[in-house]
């Protein structure tokens, strides 16, 4: 029996500790992600000819950054390192699907919820790293403190949502090409993988753009926030100004 989702299948037993493949291939994700990072920046060059492996990253860093600054409208500098990590994670998860035995982990929901958890705690510690403690929790009793709980069940409900919008666009594809895998084995599974990888594509992009609106949304400096400025002890009163005094 083929397991749909990679929780119920246990690749390695350690004695009574049983790996299954979401934490397998989560791992393996990983240690590609760390191992390509450091062969290509270990010989970085500013000169005229880069390597093709470079101009990639290059690339890839450029978007994002580029994607960050027009959905955030802020310079994506303290934004990129996180939201650039997120989508280069769950992007390289399911291109992988093209392997043979390889399973995304972003097809268990325990991932994309470490994903949204991750994104949650992100969100007020950006916020309260840019605008403050005192002025980052002053927005959830906005406009009225009677509004507390209801701005705490929305930033709950956005986890969730996060999670489950991932999940749940990864395991319909996965289902999907199991159904008619049994109806036709050698046309249909194709076409259902080329179309899953392109869905994989998509749903990193908009969770990283969903991950910056959150994050970039709890960053952002409002007028309140900002102290009263008191007028320049230099600038002329109007007095002076009119030539009626002095």
């Amino acid at each position: 029996m083929i397991a749909i989702t990679p929780d119920d299948w246990i690749v390695l037993r350690l004695g009574p500790l049983a790996v299954n493949a979401t934490l397998a291939f989560t791992w393996l994700v990983m240690l590609i992600l760390v191992g390509s990072s450091w062969l290509i920046t270990r010989r970085l060059s500013t000169g005229a000819e880069i390597s093709r492996w470079q101009n990639l990253l290059e690339v890839l860093v450029t978007g994002i950054d580029d994607q960050i600054r027009a959905v955030a409208k802020q310079e994506p500098g303290a934004y990129l390192p996180f939201v650039g990590t997120l989508f280069l994670f769950i992007a390289l998860s399911n291109l992988l699907a093209i392997v043979p035995g390889y399973r995304p982990p972003t097809g268990s929901l325990s991932t994309t919820t470490a994903l949204a958890v991750c994104v949650f705690a992100a969100v007020p510690v950006f916020g309260i790293v840019r605008r403050g403690p005192l002025a980052y929790l002053r927005r959830y009793v906005r406009p009225t403190p009677l509004m507390l709980p209801f701005n705490v069940i929305g930033e709950i409900s956005r986890t969730v949502a996060l999670a489950v919008r991932l999940y749940g666009n990864i395991m319909s594809g996965t289902v999907l090409a199991g159904i008619l895998l049994s109806l036709a084995p050698f046309f249909f599974p194709i076409l259902v993988q080329l179309l899953g990888l392109l869905t994989g594509m998509i749903q990193a992009y908009i969770f990283a753009v969903l991950a910056t609106v959150y994050v970039a949304s709890a960053a952002a400096v409002t007028r309140s926030d900002e102290p009263a400025q008191s007028p320049s002890p230099t600038e002329p009163s109007n007095e002076t100004k009119d030539g009626t005094h002095g």
